[in-house]
């Protein structure tokens, strides 16, 4: 996708302007930290559009270059089939970086993990889950703190729910949505026998309350004793919270804090991230097809990848990849290759889609 010149002149004179605006020292506080958001959002596609005006301009002074000295003119065409091969891929990352964005990819992220069919080795599977993910937010650079967690009596997880925060955590987690179907023989199995299970994973952007406005009286709150794993003081006190939102039905139980304002907290805190991909969702409608032709919808009935650990692989069904590295992507450094490839075919089939 070439770019025309008029485009970069534009793309550089709006960064020029915005420099100026920053460095005059006029900007009243709202005004600077608007500007210095689209400056941030702005620069690395100015600097790649610099990159490119300059290479055109390189590459032209030089097709048209007459010396007569021949060793000249040989680093001359050297250099000019330097240029041809280079100009093409810096072009590829500009159009890239002006495609559409999700505005919701900046925001943190509520992550959700069910164990789905499989009894107690789905379970054993979403705590690898989990842990997969708690690893490789380590090596981004995330903090990840866990919401509610409804743990299996063999140390699994029947749900776990967890708030994901850090620089672009929606962006590279939201293809994670879907079915995660593992196969392995599971350790209370004597046989031997390989077993199937699954796990739901649901990556949803956070919101702030302006986002999403919820009314005290479309809400029904109870408030009542917990059950299960957690320890004396969380199972011998009323502090266990389940919030149902009247209007869409929504319930959302969290039980894991001793404080009943901290879990109701933590509650409303998942409901919001709920309702707001609810709306989102039915703003998208008319576009749900065409994001079901990239990489898949991220609906979570949809089974998007397997990990099969007799043959050590892990399978993206909706990019056939197969990584022969399970260890390692369990490990969560590994998952990385996964995600970024991921990125790079939604972004390629945008690209294709807007050349067509």
């Amino acid at each position: 996708m070439s770019i025309s010149d008029a485009r970069l002149a534009q793309i550089g004179a709006r960064f020029a302007e915005l420099e100026a605006r920053l460095a005059s020292g006029t900007l009243e506080s709202d005004a600077f930290v608007a500007a210095s958001r689209d400056y941030a959002e702005l620069e690395p596609v100015a600097r790649v559009s610099a990159d490119i005006v300059a290479m055109r301009a390189e590459l032209e002074s030089l097709q048209a270059l007459e010396d007569p000295d021949p060793e000249m003119r040989a680093l001359a065409a050297e250099e000019v089939l330097r240029l041809k091969a280079a100009l093409p891929q810096a072009e590829r990352r500009l159009a890239i970086s002006m495609l559409p964005r999700d505005a919701a990819d900046v925001r943190p992220a509520m992550l959700e993990i069910r164990a789905g069919t499989g009894g107690d080795e789905a379970a054993l599977f979403a705590a690898d889950l989990y842990r997969m993910y708690e690893k490789y937010a380590a090596e981004q650079g995330w903090r990840v703190e866990m919401v509610s967690a409804n743990a299996s009596d063999v140390g699994g997880f029947k749900e776990v729910v967890a708030n994901v925060s850090g620089t672009g955590v929606f962006a590279k987690l939201k293809f994670e949505s879907g079915v995660h179907r593992v196969q392995r023989v599971p350790v209370t199995e004597s046989g031997g026998r390989i077993h199937t299970s699954a796990a739901t994973v649901a990556v949803l952007p956070e919101p702030t309350e302006v986002d999403v406005q919820i009314d005290d009286k479309d809400l029904k709150i109870d408030i009542y004793r917990a059950s299960g794993a957690g320890g004396q003081h969380v199972n011998t006190t009323d502090s266990a919270v389940r919030i149902t939102h009247l209007p869409s039905g929504l319930v959302v139980i969290c039980q894991d804090e001793r404080s009943q304002h901290k879990n109701k907290a933590k509650a409303m805190q998942v409901l919001r991230a709920r309702l707001y991909e609810k709306m989102r969702d039915e703003a998208q409608g008319a576009e749900a097809e065409a994001r079901k032709a990239m990489v898949g919808s991220g609906d979570r009935s949809e089974r998007i990848r397997t990990y099969n650990f007799p043959q050590g692989r892990v399978t993206d069904h909706r990019i056939n990849l197969t990584l022969h590295r399970l260890p390692e992507i369990l490990e969560g450094p590994g998952l990385a290759e996964l995600v970024d490839a991921l990125i790079a075919e939604d972004e390629a089939k945008r690209l294709a889609s807007m050349d067509g």
